[in-house]
């Protein structure tokens, strides 16, 4: 065999050995090629601006989401919990992870999909640790607490707000509303073992009551939770992203009414209207 043809296989051995690798690194990931493409575009287009506060960035990524389709339940797929990487169909939650997730990645330096993949994990999972799929934070709530101990977001400002108790247990006691539970009763002793611990947190908050000092502690940027009635098994209706211009806040979010990301025409307290199901605001504020 000619000197020719032995690189020219060592090469072509040493392509496949790199796909089996890569497959291998991302075999409990699942996203689609445009995914990985959406992704590392955006990363590219904001490194230039990594050196501006998170806040900024966030705003700034989250704007350029605006018209993707909402699309719910995008994350189930069994017990297994296998991390979705999904830039192309988000909710409101998702929408909120995946912007945070991709500004900390662009503060980093970084512009590939395995690293925004690993943050993006980091921020969903309980600890930063993906194990099944109670490993998840469902909770919104949690959420911000576990990623104030993470030291991604910080919950401080919810201090100035208002302190009251809050008893969780939807999820257990809704089991039809979750693909995966509805099949899966086995989960529901543990997952209601979480619920309690989680219910045994102070809840602070902003109820709509007092709207002057909700408004004077939301800045650019906040990632906010509408807090549901705190009589309800649940303790979040809706999340999304504060946009501040013209001295209002408005809400940068994906709306499940309109099917897709959108920048609220209304100011923010047009979802705290008296007869609206959200009773206030908890707000996590994204850490440099």
């Amino acid at each position: 065999m000619s000197s020719y043809l032995k690189i020219y296989f060592a090469l072509i051995l040493f392509s496949l050995t790199s796909c089996q690798s890569n497959a291998k690194m991302h075999k409990d990931w699942i996203y689609q090629p445009a995914d990985k493409l959406l992704a590392e575009q955006k990363l590219k287009q904001f490194a230039p601006e990594k050196d501006k506060p998170i806040a900024d960035l966030i705003v700034k990524i989250g704007i350029s989401f605006l018209e993707t389709p909402y699309v719910a339940a995008t994350l189930e797929n069994g017990p297994g919990e296998k991390l979705v990487i999904n830039l192309h169909e988000l909710d409101c939650t998702t929408f909120v992870e995946t912007t945070l997730a991709l500004a900390r990645t662009v503060k980093s330096g970084k512009t590939d999909l395995e690293s925004f993949g690993a943050e993006l994990e980091r921020i969903r999972y309980r600890n930063g640790i993906r194990n099944q799929y109670l490993s998840r934070l469902h909770y919104f709530w949690e959420w911000i607490l576990d990623n104030t101990k993470k030291q991604i977001v910080s919950d401080e400002p919810n201090l100035q707000g208002e302190k009251s108790q809050k008893i969780v247990q939807f999820m257990s006691t809704h089991p039809e509303s979750y693909p995966v539970l509805k099949g899966h009763g086995e989960l529901l002793p543990d997952l209601a073992g979480q619920e309690k611990a989680l219910s045994a947190n102070d809840f602070w908050y902003f109820p709509k009551s007092n709207p002057e000092n909700l408004l004077k502690n939301l800045r650019n940027g906040d990632i906010i939770g509408l807090t549901a009635p705190i009589d309800a098994s649940i303790e979040i209706n809706h999340t999304g992203i504060i946009v501040q211009k013209n001295g209002q806040s408005y809400l940068l979010h994906g709306s499940q009414s309109h099917k897709k990301i959108l920048l609220s025409e209304e100011p923010i307290m047009d979802f705290l209207k008296p007869e609206s199901k959200n009773s206030g605001i908890m707000i996590a504020r994204p850490m440099n």
